[in-house]
């Protein structure tokens, strides 16, 4: 069965999500994408005329697919703590298939040798999560003001983020439990 463009298009981006997690956004090769595709490269710049475009689409699909889950935690969750697990398990995910970074944290190190265009997309990431944790966090606590939760929403943000990176450094899984465990007891996060 022949394979549509828009299959193609989907299996490009796949192909290139599993690079930049695993290897970062300067790994990405339009030849090694057609070859882990089984297309030839000038079918890649067809869908992506530009790296910059392979980016921008990349860090749109993740924050938007990103967005609707949480949206759907927050329908589905009964309380802030399960929210939290849900939460916390996304990023566990990334490690425990290949090692894997999240793709805004994995491009954010990388930041001075992206695009312009795919800089301002990835940035959309951290704010997204960044105010889906304070919704939980206003949900939890609606005494405290926004701005109280928003400063704890970004201080949660970055250590599970920083969690992330420092178990994949140590290609060591446990390492981001005993950090989410640390973050239960201290109170970070319920």
């Amino acid at each position: 069965m022949a394979k549509t463009k828009s299959d193609m298009r989907e299996a490009v981006l796949a192909a290139a999500r599993a690079t930049v997690q695993a290897r970062g956004y300067t790994a990405l090769s339009f030849r090694e994408l057609a070859k882990d595709v089984g297309i030839k490269s000038a079918s890649v710049h067809y869908h992506f005329p530009t790296k910059g475009d392979l980016g921008v689409a990349l860090a749109r699909r993740y924050t938007e697919e990103g967005a609707a889950y949480l949206e759907e935690v927050l329908a589905t969750a009964p309380d802030p703590h399960t929210c939290f697990d849900r939460y916390v398990a996304i990023f566990r995910a990334a490690l425990a298939n290949g090692n894997r970074m999240c793709l805004s944290g994995i491009m954010s190190a990388e930041l001075d040798d992206l695009p312009e265009e795919v800089r301002r997309e990835i940035e959309r990431f951290p704010r997204m999560n960044i105010a889906w944790i304070t919704r939980v966090l206003a949900a939890a606590n609606p005494s405290a003001s926004e701005e109280a939760s928003s400063e704890r929403a970004m201080a949660i943000y970055a250590a599970i983020a920083g969690a992330q990176l420092i178990a994949r450094g140590r290609n060591d899984i446990s390492v981001y439990d005993r950090a989410i465990k640390a973050y239960r007891v201290a109170g970070l996060i319920a």
